[in-house]
């Protein structure tokens, strides 16, 4: 780590006195169409090129990747098997050699949340592109999800290396995040936002910051950073699910629920928190509607060749479907072992009431050093069910002090004040 963080501190410095001839408010007066548009345009510039040259072993690889960066920001599963076509296509044109395609499928992979194919496609196009920084993003994404983090930490700083923008500085932040080093997390993310070139990524960066101070408790700054985020990207649905968690975190319910009502038409994966939210402000039946809403989600997801059973095992742990939220957690950590499914199956074994088998997993999750709010009280939980109730009282007290507005707040201010 001490050599990461060193390396990265002299990128930081570099890029510092490169952004100083840029400035990010100018980029965002120029930014006359969203990314997604911008998107749709290349992709149709992409189609009309290809009807005319069908052999462009690039145009398809480059189309392929438009589809996947398109079910991203729309979250429209069918996008995955268009993907999938045309960088099929670009590969049966030129199956050796072909490191463009090769990344696609690397990134299109991780879309779908098969990290060991990303992993396997990344590597393939490592060896074709070495000095392409947009594989070792691809490589550095599907190593942090399978829990292998010193190659993700290399692959990260190889990007770095090679060019340091905003996609390299977020990964970065967030490797930093996970180890509990947040002022580094911070600071790379700031970075980012000075690389920043366009609007689009101006908001990104204003979300991720946001993200770090509300998972930190710092409710007044992270609502600075959503509405500098929206003053670049206004209705971005990401930063209007920040500022609705905010008004969440601040009792103001309604507020709240307006917001995610209006998030989650356009970015689902924010359903199960407002899921939860219903249910907890008594609206069982509208949650039960949004729970619907994501099981069908889940099949179409499916049918894209998708699976997703981390978020699954913690909504049916949410649920209060015990044995559902352990056949998820149990399949997710077949096929991975990062920090973030040991977390869900040490829930999920918790709630069986299985704490000994859950401990080894809670502790796992711990290893990185992440200073995660819902990570501590779980392996709080976790420990009062063993009867180890100091311990216990260490770890729900540290979640609260982590951030004292996380999801569970309310279950452990609760099991605090019965001791």
């Amino acid at each position: 780590m001490k050599v990461f963080g060193v390396l990265l501190a002299a990128v930081l410095l570099t890029v510092a006195v490169v952004s100083l001839t840029r400035s990010p408010s100018a980029s965002v007066a120029a930014e006359p169409v969203t990314r997604q548009n911008r998107l749709q345009l290349t992709v149709e510039s992409l189609q009309r090129k290809l009807t005319r040259v069908p052999t462009d072993v690039s145009g398809w690889a480059q189309l392929g990747s438009s589809y996947v960066e398109l079910a991203r920001i729309t979250a429209d599963s069918t996008y995955y098997g268009k993907a999938q076509g045309a960088l099929d296509r670009s590969l049966k044109l030129a199956p050796e050699g072909n490191g463009e395609a090769m990344t696609g499928m690397g990134a299109l992979a991780n879309a779908r949340h098969d990290f060991a194919a990303a992993k396997d496609w990344a590597t393939r196009a490592q060896a074709v592109l070495p000095d392409t920084a947009e594989v070792y993003g691809v490589l550095a994404d599907a190593l942090t999800q399978l829990g292998d983090d010193r190659g993700a930490m290399d692959a990260v700083q190889r990007m770095l290396d090679l060019r340091p923008n905003v996609a390299a500085f977020s990964r970065a932040s967030y490797h930093f995040e996970l180890h509990g080093q947040q002022a580094e997390a911070q600071q790379a993310m700031q970075r980012g936002l000075e690389a920043a070139a366009s609007g689009d990524e101006v908001a990104f960066c204003q979300y991720q910051l946001g993200e770090l101070a509300f998972n930190s408790g710092r409710l007044d700054e992270a609502t600075t950073h959503y509405e500098q985020g929206l003053a670049a990207s206004p209705n971005d649905p990401t930063l209007l699910q920040g500022q609705a968690k905010v008004a969440a975190a601040r009792g103001r319910v309604d507020e709240a629920l307006n917001g995610y009502q209006q998030v989650v038409a356009r970015a689902p994966q924010y359903i199960p928190e407002y899921a939860r939210l219903l249910s907890s402000a008594g609206r069982t039946e509208d949650a039960q509607k949004q729970y619907d809403i994501l099981a069908k989600q889940a099949k179409l997801l499916a049918a894209e060749g998708a699976t997703d059973d981390l978020v699954a095992a913690m909504t049916a742990a949410d649920r209060g479907d015990k044995a559902e939220a352990l056949t998820h957690a149990q399949a997710e950590w077949a096929r991975r072992q990062s920090v973030f499914v040991a977390d869900a199956m040490a829930w999920a074994l918790h709630i069986n009431g299985r704490d000994v088998e859950a401990l080894p997993y809670a502790e796992k999750a711990a290893s990185l050093g992440w200073r995660n709010a819902t990570f501590a009280y779980h392996r709080g939980m976790v420990l009062a069910g063993l009867g180890r109730t100091a311990e216990a009282t260490q770890f729900v007290t540290e979640a609260l002090a982590i951030n004292p507005h996380f999801p569970d707040a309310p279950e452990a201010n609760k099991w605090l004040g019965s001791r």
